[in-house]
């Protein structure tokens, strides 16, 4: 992997573990909708999404779970487009695990109000693709293995 491949590989790492929030963009019979939501991530370094049944986002998944999950640092300058932004494609499907509830919770402690109210699911999204824009003129598709690979190392080394 080029330099710059490897660098935008560790600052795509760092946005997804840095971020709280996140939008999400779904569609269903050709509307689209988007919606902020706030990931966390789970052992496999895929995200994981608390949906609410009742909102537009997650009757579109159960319809096409084809989505985007898109996340956006802080730019650099005057000029948004310096912003550093990491799009995730791929398939949301939801999930009865248990042991992610607690993944979510460690990162979204203030959901422990909400996250066992009926309506509420935990989803995770399948990564298919990730692309990368780390500023104005800096942009490359990502491996997802390699991204995984990333986000575990610098887990690693955050913990120890």
């Amino acid at each position: 992997m080029a330099a710059n491949q490897e660098q935008m590989v560790r600052d795509a790492a760092a946005l997804m573990l840095g971020a709280r929030s996140a939008t999400l963009a779904t569609a269903a019979n050709a509307i689209p909708h988007a919606a902020l939501v706030t990931p966390a991530l789970d052992t496999d370094a895929q995200p994981l999404l608390l949906l609410s049944e009742l909102s537009t986002h997650t009757a579109q998944l159960r319809a096409n779970p084809s989505c985007a999950l898109l996340f956006t640092g802080q730019p650099t300058g005057a000029n948004p487009q310096t912003a550093p932004r990491l799009c995730l494609t791929g398939e949301a499907r939801p999930l009865d695990a248990q042991d992610k509830r607690e993944i979510f919770l460690r990162l979204h402690p203030y959901a422990k109000l909400y996250i066992d109210f009926a309506d509420f699911k935990l989803w995770k999204l399948f990564v298919l693709e990730s692309n990368y824009v780390g500023g104005f003129a800096s942009a490359s598709s990502l491996k997802y293995s390699a991204l995984q690979h990333e986000i575990f190392k610098q887990t690693t080394q955050a913990e120890g």
